[in-house]
């Protein structure tokens, strides 16, 4: 093992030089004449601005050059209020343009021009605005991401314009970026830096005007330079987004005193401030997100909690700062109330009602960059408190008894570009409860540094947590990661220390699945980036995991793994890895402190690939089997098929199907009343089912259908006690049986219309239907369980929501005339 650590080591100390392409530079315009934005480049002061041409390939084929015939021509101007940009984008044929409908943030099976701007040129962070040939528009917010490269958060939204036009010497495209949509510092002479980005969807050819070198790693750090800007005088930023909302919810409670149909109606508003050229507040008052996608939720048998993606457009826009050390589980603001699960009962006593989420009062973010490279960012948010209704089941009173108290949320992050694409980062995330319950700091730093050539970086963070109780001791944790790598050249890797003490908790804004680990990864690839006969591009890699509990200190697993992908001439995908895990000891899974599960060895394979996504008929899959040396012949698969079917510009449908069957798992049942840790020799089925149907009528408007239903069953088959050494004895005789069996199913229906009537509006119509049931009776089949999910008691929602942008500079104008 020594010899293949230092074996890793020097390859990664091993570098080679690489020639670097010259950086691109373009020069901007300046006008006093705006371009009109109609998609038809046919303005005078398109003339005068110098031409950007020669785009580079990144895939299929990296640094191959366009052709003359398929050249893309990139026009830009400026004045005092905005970016334009007029882009000329030739084929041979407008049979060869894919130009599938999408609504906003959606680029389908389309080609598309996008400009990606990096105002403070520093290589890490950046905007990017796109548009496709059907005219459906995209933008992103670029920042770095913990392993190197770039974060694209498309969740970020900017109000601005663009047109598309097809004609027969290709397709023709107009921006009108605001400077509303932009952050900059304020100096009278400005180079920004800028890349632009052309996707061949029927040839799946993507292309950058400033190369890309794939054996790099990074996107913004590769980028040309926009120069000739000088002497901005941009307007005020002020936008408001009043809305109006109203709801219908129908759920057959059928109890007395209890509605089953209520209605509300809502309103509030969302308000941006530019406070100068950098700085912008982010303001929502009694936000609405009662349309967002449904939870995907699952049956845990994990002594883990699950994390939910985060689907309200506040917390996942322009978060790229607050997002710096992975301290900010959003979901925690407005989410379940601390002691949802803790309520205290009286004899007699029952709760009639116990609201699973709390509401979200107010939210503010403060954001920016300084000239300098400082980034400054301030999130504070207010949750009301909660109370669980209790009723006396003899006389009939009923009385509160609070879950949560109001709750302020508050993150401050101090980010300083460094030189050679490299920052360091102050951040502290403050949880304060009005009540009885703890409050909760977790603070430290966060770096990334690299080399001149961005050949070598180390990364890293240290934090420390500190709980603050009413009533007993406080209690501090701390915990750090360090990684170093080699980012450059067809051989790259990375080595990873990872430490977390015993009381290391940031679980009150952020997410940590378990504290008190000691763990080191190794990892390593090979790719090679030029075709061969076969192949466009290949790579392999080994990863080697080992992780020990902290204190007292002890093995737990380790991870040995290998795998490859590659990428056909026909632009399939494919790929696999095979994973061995020795036995260990799982000091989690018994859910009693000081206990330990002996874990088995086991081994694991992975299949999967994907065709060319250009076709109507896109497709893939994914399959797995792991075997598991516990004696009793265990073993789990997994197989995923997902396909699109692309029938007209205008409608696709999709679906994901996956089903897991486990046979013989020996896992964690429940702790009985002699507090030992029971055990279970269990099958599971479990299926998930995700179909979407999509239908665009323009760039603008679009109806969306996505039912999802999954079901999973747990069937015991024997019970065992778990032992101080961490071994199993049979659980004989057991009072358990195959009424502890579980029978878990959810089903989902989210469609939604979306009308964008105007930039920054929008009226949205939404209908949603979900159930869940959770059962014992786990004796019956997949179809059974879904057919059971139609005639369980069933909540039904339906919405209408209006949200109007207001600028004030349209606001001004109009008061003028």
């Amino acid at each position: 093992m020594k010899q293949l650590y230092l074996f890793i080591i020097l390859s990664l100390i091993c570098g080679i030089s690489f020639a670097q392409p010259p950086v691109k530079k373009l020069q901007a315009t300046k006008t006093t004449i705006a371009p009109k934005i109609d998609g038809v480049l046919d303005d005078e002061v398109w003339k005068t601005a110098p031409i950007a041409t020669d785009f580079v390939e990144l895939n299929p084929v990296a640094g191959r050059h366009e052709k003359p015939e398929e050249r893309t021509e990139v026009r830009i101007l400026y004045d005092n209020t905005a970016i334009y940009i007029g882009a000329r984008m030739y084929e041979t044929g407008p049979e060869k343009i894919a130009r599938e409908l999408a609504t906003r943030d959606n680029v389908g099976n389309a080609d598309f021009i996008g400009i990606v701007l990096d105002t403070y040129l520093d290589g890490i962070n950046a905007s990017g605005f796109y548009v496709t040939a059907a005219g459906s528009q995209f933008d992103a917010k670029y920042s770095p991401s913990p392993g190197g490269g770039s974060n694209e958060d498309a969740s970020w939204n900017a109000v601005w314009d663009s047109k598309v036009k097809i004609d027969d010497k290709g397709w023709t495209a107009e921006f009108r970026i605001p400077y509303s949509a932009l952050r900059f510092s304020k100096k009278d002479i400005q180079t920004w830096g800028i890349n632009m980005i052309r996707k061949r969807q029927k040839e799946t050819k993507q292309l950058f005007w400033n190369e890309l070198d794939p054996k790099k790693n990074g996107f913004i750090n590769q980028e040309g330079q926009l120069t000739g800007i000088e002497k901005l005088t941009p307007p005020v930023r002020l936008a408001f987004y009043p809305y109006f909302s109203t709801y219908v919810n129908h759920y057959p409670y059928n109890t007395p005193g209890v509605a089953n149909t209520t209605g509300s109606v809502n309103g509030g508003m969302d308000i941006k401030y530019g406070i100068n050229q950098s700085f912008t507040v982010d303001m929502t008052l009694i936000p609405d997100f009662g349309q967002v996608q449904s939870d995907n939720q699952i049956l845990n048998l994990t002594p883990f909690e699950v994390k939910y993606n985060e689907n309200r457009p506040f917390f996942t826009e322009g978060t790229e700062l607050f997002n710096k050390g992975n301290l900010f589980y959003s979901r925690r603001v407005g989410g379940t109330p601390i002691d949802y699960g803790n309520v205290s009962l009286n004899p007699n006593e029952e709760i009639i009602k116990n609201p699973n989420e709390t509401r979200l009062l107010n939210a503010t973010k403060f954001s920016g960059r300084t000239a300098s490279g400082l980034g400054i960012g301030v999130f504070n948010a207010v949750q009301q408190s909660a109370d669980a209704t209790i009723q006396d089941t003899i006389t009939g009173k009923t009385r509160m008894a609070q879950t949560s108290p109001t709750t302020n949320y508050n993150i401050i992050v101090l980010d300083q570009n460094l030189p050679h694409n490299s920052s360091f980062t102050l951040i502290n995330t403050n949880v304060t409860r009005f009540g009885q319950d703890y409050n909760a700091d977790v603070g430290g730093f966060a770096f990334n540094l690299n080399n001149k050539k961005n050949s070598y970086g180390v990364t890293g963070y240290g934090f420390m947590s500190d709980l603050t109780y009413p009533d007993k001791t406080d209690t501090k944790g701390y915990a750090y990661e360090i990684s170093a790598g080699k980012n450059l050249g067809n051989f790259t890797g990375n080595i990873t220390e990872d430490y977390v003490s015993p009381n290391y908790n940031p679980n009150d804004l952020g997410f940590l699945n378990n504290p008190n680990y000691f763990d080191h990864t190794i990892y390593v690839q090979y790719a090679h980036y030029k075709p061969t006969k076969y192949f466009t591009q290949w790579s392999i890699w080994s990863n080697i995991y080992y992780s020990r509990r902290y204190e007292p200190s002890a093995f737990q697993t380790a991870d040995y793994a290998v795998g490859g992908n590659v990428y056909l001439k026909n632009f399939w995908q494919l790929g696999t890895n095979y994973h061995y895990q020795p036995a260990g000891n799982d000091f989690y899974a018994p859910e009693i402190a000081g206990m330990h599960y002996n874990n088995p060895f086991s081994y694991r394979g992975n299949i999967y690939g994907n065709s060319p996504r250009t076709k109507r008929f896109y497709w893939g899959f994914f399959s797995q089997l792991i075997e598991i040396s516990n004696g009793h012949g265990s073993f789990s698969n997994t197989d995923e098929l997902f396909y699109t079917m692309q029938f007209s510009n205008h409608f696709s449908i999709g679906e994901d199907v996956t089903y897991t069957p486990q046979r013989s798992v020996l896992g964690y049942f429940t702790i009985d009343n002699n507090n030992t840790s029971v055990f279970s020799l269990y099958d599971r089925n479990t299926v998930e089912n995700i179909f979407n149907l999509k239908y665009t009528f323009d760039a603008n408007m679009g109806l969306t259908l996505r039912v999802r239903h999954y079901w999973s069953v747990r069937n015991n088959l024997s019970f065992y006690n778990l032992k101080p050494d961490g071994s199993l004895v049979p659980r004989v005789p057991s009072e358990f049986n195959s009424t502890n069996d579980e029978d878990f199913n959810t089903f989902n229906v989210d469609m939604i219309y979306v009308w964008q009537f105007s930039p920054g509006s929008e009226l949205s119509i939404a209908y949603k239907n979900s159930s869940l049931t959770d059962t014992n009776l786990a004796q019956d089949g997949y179809y059974h369980n879904l057919k059971g999910t139609f005639s369980s008691p069933q909540n039904n929602n339906f919405s209408i929501k209006i949200l109007y942008y207001i600028d004030y500079q349209n606001l001004r104008k109009k008061k003028k005339a």
